[in-house]
């Protein structure tokens, strides 16, 4: 998995655009915290009930310095996760406690399940293999989540600062998934041009 320049710059254009709140983003969001919620009850819930029995903890600053480390961690069944708080950039839907469970879930079923890093082209497969455990509109959220905050972070910050987190709704060639093999081949979809 590989993240094409073109389409990352027009993913990070889509999201410094997107306004800061949309409403019609709040089904979306609603739909993605119910479900990352889950994931993370799943996480670490005791394995003796069907959970994976992980221990997360959230700390003051950046815990890994590649994938690498924190896999070493996931194997122990442990994991630490930067703290949204501790930001200074707080998501306008999501709380920090929620902001924080997504990066656990995320951390875990999107970098650790691919083997991954934080480049453009890790977040983008991170983002494309945690993607198939949220449903379709949920989805769209984690697109803006992962996919836009990266592609910006990544292509319009020289990634040396995180862009300001939004509840808005990328354009569906951005955010379905089904779309990102049409892009990979050479097609383009019309919303993407």
């Amino acid at each position: 998995m590989r993240l094409d320049p073109d389409v990352g710059m027009a993913i990070a254009d889509a999201y410094v655009a997107a306004p800061i709140r949309d409403e019609r983003a709040y089904p979306a969001y609603a739909a993605f915290c119910r479900e990352t919620v889950q994931q993370y009850h799943f996480l670490v819930g005791r394995a003796e009930f069907g959970g994976l029995g992980m221990s997360v903890s959230v700390v003051d600053e950046d815990p890994y310095p590649d994938v690498a480390s924190m896999v070493d961690d996931v194997r122990q069944r442990r994991l630490r996760v930067w703290a949204s708080a501790a930001s200074g950039n707080p998501h306008p839907y999501l709380s920090d406690g929620e902001n924080d469970m997504f990066r656990a879930v995320h951390d875990v079923f999107g970098h650790a399940a691919s083997g991954r890093g934080f480049d453009r082209h890790g977040e983008e497969a991170a983002w494309l293999k945690h993607s198939g455990m949220y449903s379709w509109l949920a989805g769209r959220a984690l697109a803006t989540e992962t996919r836009g905050q990266n592609c910006a972070r990544i292509f319009r910050y020289g990634a040396d600062r995180f862009p300001e987190q939004k509840a808005a709704l990328l354009a569906p060639a951005f955010s379905d998934p089904r779309l990102v093999r049409l892009i990979e081949s050479g097609v383009r979809p019309a919303a993407a041009q």
